[in-house]
């Protein structure tokens, strides 16, 4: 029984959930009239800006796990099962936990300061999650995987980032302000098993967080 407990808390159980909960989010969706109804998107927690000016600060969440089409879907879902399984394996569990949902809130953010349309998707988490392999690129030494993992994450990145660009359909402000909390929100939480970080250095990070959401919320309700 301890064996069996052992191998589940070693498996990533929160980036499985979270998958499973987007993909019960799209039936729903489906159901109510399609993922391509701005009307049923919005029903569900679409981003959406004067909406969340009103009050409605919980749409900086339940987009990450709302998706406009099947190739949205499962583009991302099999983006975030490879990045997140690795992430969450080398993180932990409650960390992981809480730099999906920071990263994917602080990408939302950044498009509801700079952004004026209906958005959902969990790419703005998921570029967080990259921003997090990138920052232990930057930190971890002597650690070949993480090193050769980061440079890979970072090519990618650097593609898709290029690739917003020419695609106005996608949240190019999302996804920069996803990658960007990601990296940051990675040094305030840490990650013990890997390296080990200065005081000052979380505080900086942490107070960088801090005036971003400020910052950024000032905008948004300007």
């Amino acid at each position: 029984m301890h064996d069996l407990f052992s191998d589940w808390q070693q498996q990533p159980y929160i980036n499985i959930t979270l998958i499973l909960i987007m993909f019960v989010m799209f039936g729903l969706l489906t159901l109510s009239g399609g993922s391509d109804s701005a009307a049923v998107l919005l029903r569900y927690g679409a981003q959406s800006n004067p909406l969340i000016q009103a009050g409605q600060w919980w749409r900086l969440v339940t987009p990450i796990f709302l998706h406009i089409g099947l190739q949205h879907l499962l583009l991302n879902c099999l983006t975030l099962f490879y990045v997140g399984n690795l992430l969450e394996k080398t993180v932990g569990h409650f960390r992981y936990l809480v730099l999906f949902l920071g990263s994917g809130i602080g990408g939302n953010l950044f498009s509801f300061a700079a952004g004026n349309v209906i958005s959902a998707g969990s790419s703005t988490a998921i570029f967080g999650l990259l921003g997090v392999f990138l920052m232990l690129s930057l930190v971890v030494r002597g650690n070949l995987l993480i090193t050769e993992t980061g440079i890979t994450f970072a090519v990618f990145v650097g593609l898709n980032l290029l690739t917003d660009f020419f695609v106005p359909q996608i949240d190019i402000w999302g996804h920069l302000g996803g990658l960007l909390t990601g990296f940051c929100l990675a040094f305030v939480v840490g990650v013990p098993s890997l390296v080990k970080l200065a005081k000052k250095t979380r505080f900086f990070y942490a107070n960088v967080l801090f005036i971003g959401i400020i910052v950024l919320c000032y905008i948004g309700m300007a």
